[in-house]
């Protein structure tokens, strides 16, 4: 199968630990089933025909270096569990904008105004010869994310959209896509096995089983950047939205709920901790609770999943499918343009990948 070239915007913990998955696996051969992988073979497609081709940043310490080292560079904090060769990729200056918040300037050592020479990313990404453009920026980069998603465009590039900022549930954003026939996915990466994914089936299995949900909560601790990033409440709007949606929309009736990251935990490092509180009644209308615990490391929980999503957008690259794509949507991620339970979505990307469904 050809390569999957992906340019990256972002190269914090979630890059990390993408680029060194797609190393851990590259000798991954044939049919069989692998543990962390959910689909070995998608489409034909294996985790080793992904290759990395540009990359952008606005942290001055890893502008300028290969992409190995720039994905180890502080304050990225995610575990080494691979060895990575150079990768022959340059780290380029991406445009601030909103990407950087002022609590996040010094952590991140954003670069100032006048010490990099600023590039066309439009440029960049067609000189690269990119397929698909991955959105890692931090939690609330409204502008920088549109100004990414338009660069994609203005590329002839597909779009992955890991963060929540509503691009391919946006009717708009999804619209400007399908016009240049090319796909875009999102919105909001959801883990592997993480905090959403837990809760949303916790839920689903109450009201399968007859029991009333009746109020709910999850809340977040880490020690990763992102949760740094995360103690502004003003970066958290669109988070808040696109995690309490992925919950609610598994219960058909209005429920009092509480989710998002609650603290920043700095020995924590990449590790996550959630937990996870539903309250309903059941038979006799009796009560019942569910208390869950669960711990992770953070970024390589969600690289797992964007390993599948990259794959499922070059097959529509491929096959010239354009606009949001709407099976790996609902299957990868928080806030789809289509909001299904887990079970149906995955079902859906199966019927993707064999030509069953067109999106």
């Amino acid at each position: 199968m050809p390569e999957i070239r992906v340019a990256i915007a972002g190269v914090g913990n979630c890059t990390s630990a993408l680029v060194q998955g797609v190393k851990y696996y590259k000798n991954v051969t044939g049919k069989v089933k692998v543990p962390g992988l959910m689909h070995t073979n998608f489409g034909g497609y294996h985790v080793r025909d992904i290759k990395f081709v540009t990359a952008f940043e606005a942290n001055k310490d890893k502008i300028g270096k290969d992409l190995r080292d720039a994905i180890f560079t502080e304050p990225n904090s995610c575990t080494r569990f691979t060895k990575v060769p150079k990768l022959g990729v340059k780290v380029l200056p991406g445009p601030v904008l909103d990407g950087v918040a002022p609590h996040m300037k010094e952590v991140f050592k954003c670069y100032n105004e006048g010490e990099v020479e600023q590039i066309n990313t439009s440029d960049a990404l067609r000189e690269a010869k990119a397929d698909m453009l991955i959105n890692f920026l931090p939690v609330g980069s409204h502008k920088a994310t549109r100004y990414y998603a338009q660069a994609a465009i203005d590329a002839g590039c597909a779009f992955i959209n890991c963060i929540p900022e509503f691009i391919a549930s946006d009717h708009t954003w999804g619209k400007k896509f399908e016009e240049k026939f090319l796909p875009v996915a999102g919105d909001d990466i959801k883990s592997q096995l993480g905090a959403t994914i837990l809760h949303r089936n916790l839920v689903r299995l109450c009201v399968d089983r007859g029991v009333k949900v009746k109020e709910t909560y999850q809340l977040n601790l880490g020690g990763n950047t992102d949760f740094l990033n995360m103690t502004v409440e003003e970066r958290l709007k669109t988070k808040r939205i696109s995690k309490t949606k992925a919950v609610t929309s598994m219960i058909p009736h209005k429920v009092p709920t509480r989710i998002g990251p609650s603290d920043y935990v700095p020995f924590l490092a990449d590790k996550k901790i959630c937990y996870i509180f539903i309250k309903g009644h059941k038979f006799g209308n009796l009560p019942v609770t569910i208390t869950t615990k669960l711990e992770v490391e953070d970024s390589p929980n969600s690289a797992g999943v964007v390993v599948d999503t990259i794959r499922a957008v070059k097959l529509a690259l491929d096959r010239k499918i354009g606009g949001p794509l709407t099976s790996i949507s609902s299957y990868a991620f928080k806030h789809p343009p289509i909001q299904v339970p887990d079970d149906i979505a995955k079902q859906y990307v199966e019927d993707f990948i064999v030509e069953k469904r067109k999106r």
